[in-house]
């Protein structure tokens, strides 16, 4: 379908973002639905429509036209939104969702589908073709399709409601973050580093105002904990940030997503008891490596046992530090990061903001696509000509050895008002081929949430920041660089959401070797390479408090897992109770009891890690090891990462993780390769 009038259903290789308005969203769903369902209505009633060319391919072509006009809308809902999209978007998701839930229940489609499976053509398919057809009748399965009245008719209106709360969530933490700022006085800025200053500088401009401004945002807020003098702003700061969209803090109640935290968790308990599964935690298990809550239970405390006594070694060092050195006697939690980092430069003569003149942001994308090209032999060439949302987008191509273009993707990098938080992939386009053979190359949208340039200095970042910005641009490989041409198995569709990760923690190693780094981090002012003595003093640091944030990351992971896995309707959710048991076993840092974790905990409540935060921990097994071949071989050997890309890159959700891994590794994972990564090995 085409409308030259709508930009959301112009056939175009790449979305007019310029020309996309809010008013356009609901018109483009509404017409790609009708064309949808009575597409569908013609393939089940056509008997001849049992083959894959016949039947899954035009399914496969209806979700794609149809992600084509949706991505866009994600996307700008996520980096530019405004009440009028957000309300657009709202109303588009509704009818979304029930068209997905409409779809996953539809007996006659799912006979269809089920009649190719039986049939004898099945066993010719190619790996991928079968893949997609066994992935879609478990989708049917998951969706209730076996359901009869009046479960049925409950698990769609459950489906409707979460997806309309959980949007709700997102939008609640998003404006929370934004309503709160605080003008800081001269006396205030003592400590913060130029970078920081000038940050907090920009963000007064951007408001208008003068002087310096704190706001919520991600990298003000760490500026301010790690390197503020001022204990009273850090406790204020921490406050803020740690009580957003919650009933505590400075704007209580106003984005209070304590119901919702309730709701959501009841409705997903409630449709996993309708398809049959104990709890939400076991339903998510369905379609994950890890299998069952016994195994990723058993995972995670494995962890916490070997973690949590190296982590009480390490803050008891640093509350001795802070009491002998910084006469903080009672260290709180808005202390931690200061005295930390006081702490990591008192050992290692070392601080973060060292390295930060030596990675401007031009610097370490250049870096990231010289990576890119000596390991998975493709080059990235910036376009000029492509319509973008906003002047700090870009787009680029990416091109294979022979210079032809196989995919691209956007970036958008720095922080903004009306930009949610965080970093994150997602797809633009997905790889496609027509019947007649022609190609969809893939697209993808890179975000980050960098500081931005300010009036005589570029974007500087941190060590972290690259680390973050090579973890996506893994993502964005997994998804350019597939070589399967159906959208539902191709790239990271259909990995199992426990491994998907697998291709960004990967990528991360590359930011702490010499080689890599020699690439791109120079001086921004006089081009001197990052000095040797500081490169060490870095690597020297890489596992400073290892121990502690592994068992923040054990305690995200287990509060999540928990929570889904442990809800009785009679109690409700019990989200902060089941966080301080899991506090009381893990943690080694207790927060005050105001503090409101979970209430803007967008991963499990408004984004896909439902019951699954527990994949960083697991694919980071997957990664490290992977990354081990490479320490063996070469970081740029060219075999090797042949291989990966062959392995593990090109099939995507063509066939389970585990055996894309063991093809790559000639093994299965080895588990101390995590306790390794952090330091942490006997």
């Amino acid at each position: 379908m085409t409308d030259t009038t709508n930009p959301l259903l112009a056939d175009r290789p790449l979305p007019a973002f310029s020309r996309i308005e809010p008013g356009h969203v609901n018109p483009a769903v509404d017409a790609l639905l009708a064309t949808f369902r009575s597409e569908v209505e013609r393939l089940v009633a056509d008997p001849a429509a049992r083959t894959f060319d016949t039947l899954m391919q035009p399914l496969e072509t209806l979700e794609e036209t149809l992600n084509r006009a949706w991505s866009p809308v994600g996307h700008l809902h996520g980096v530019k939104d405004t009440p009028a999209l957000r309300d657009a978007y709202g109303e588009a998701l509704e009818k979304l969702t029930d068209h997905s839930t409409e779809l996953g229940q539809n007996r006659a489609l799912y006979d269809a589908v089920k009649t190719l499976r039986d049939g004898a053509d099945f066993a010719r398919l190619d790996r991928p073709r079968r893949t997609l057809v066994d992935d879609s009748l478990r989708g049917f399965r998951l969706s209730g399709v076996a359901l009869e009245s009046p479960a049925r008719e409950r698990f769609a209106a459950i489906q409707n409601e979460l997806s309309k709360i959980t949007t709700e969530f997102g939008n609640a933490v998003l404006d929370a973050t934004d309503a709160w700022t605080r003008p800081l006085a001269d006396a205030e800025l003592s400590g913060l580093p130029d970078s920081a200053r000038a940050m907090l500088a920009q963000a007064a401009r951007d408001k208008s105002l003068d002087g310096h401004l704190a706001t919520l945002k991600g990298p003000v807020v760490t500026a301010i904990l790690t390197y503020a003098d001022d204990r009273a702003l850090r406790a204020e700061i921490y406050r803020a940030s740690a009580t957003r969209a919650s009933d505590q803090g400075p704007n209580a109640g106003q984005f209070d997503n304590s119901a919702r935290i309730e709701r959501i968790v009841a409705l997903r308990h409630e449709a996993a008891l309708l398809l049959g599964f104990d709890s939400e935690a076991h339903l998510s298990l369905a379609d994950k490596m890890a299998g069952t809550p016994e195994r990723v239970l058993g995972f995670l405390h494995d962890l916490a046992a070997r973690a949590r006594p190296v982590a009480l070694r390490e803050l008891d060092e640093l509350r001795a530090f802070a009491r002998e050195s910084l006469g903080i006697d009672d260290l709180q939690p808005w202390d931690i990061g200061y005295a930390s980092e006081k702490l990591r430069q008192r050992r290692f003569d070392f601080s973060e903001e060292d390295l930060k003149p030596y990675l401007p942001l031009d610097a370490a994308i250049a870096g990231l696509f010289a990576v890119a090209e000596r390991v998975f032999g493709v080059r990235l060439r910036q376009r000029d000509d492509v319509d973008l949302w906003h002047p700090d987008a870009r787009y680029y191509d990416v091109l294979d050895a022979d210079g032809s273009v196989r995919a691209g993707f956007y970036v958008d990098l720095y922080a903004r008002s009306g930009k949610k938080g965080g970093a994150w992939m997602d797809t633009c386009r997905n790889r496609r081929r027509d019947n007649d053979g022609t190609l969809q190359p893939p697209v993808a949208f890179l975000v980050c949430n960098f500081a931005p340039p300010s009036a005589d200095t570029p974007s500087l970042l941190t060590h972290d920041d690259v680390v973050t910005l090579f973890h996506e641009f893994g993502h964005g490989l997994h998804h350019m660089l597939t070589e399967i041409d159906l959208p539902s198995v191709g790239g990271i569709s259909g990995v199992e959401w426990d491994a998907v990760e697998l291709p960004s923690q990967f990528m991360e190693n590359f930011v702490w070797k010499r080689e890599a780094l020699d690439l791109f981090a120079r001086h921004w002012k006089t081009g001197e390479a990052l000095p040797d003595a500081l490169l060490r003093k870095m690597i020297a640091a890489r596992d400073f408090q290892a121990g502690m944030f592994l068992v923040r990351q054990l305690e995200f992971a287990l509060f999540d897992f928990r929570v889904h896995l442990e809800f009785d309707p009679a109690r409700g959710a019990r989200a902060l109770d089941i966080l301080d048991e899991v506090r009381r076993e893990v943690a080694v840092i207790v927060p005050p009891e105001w503090h409101r974790f979970p209430h803007a905990f967008t991963h499990i409540f408004a984004g896909g890690y439902a019951a699954g935060y527990y994949s960083y921990l697991w694919a980071e097994v997957l990664s490290a090891d992977a990354f081990a071949a490479f320490d063996d071989a070469g970081i740029f050997d060219s075999v090797t990462g042949a291989r990966y890309r062959e392995e593990i890159l090109a099939v995507g959700g063509s066939r389970p993780a585990l055996e894309s891994f063991v093809a790559f590794r000639g093994r299965e994972p080895d588990p101390a390769a995590l306790l390794k990564s952090y330091g942490l090995a006997a």
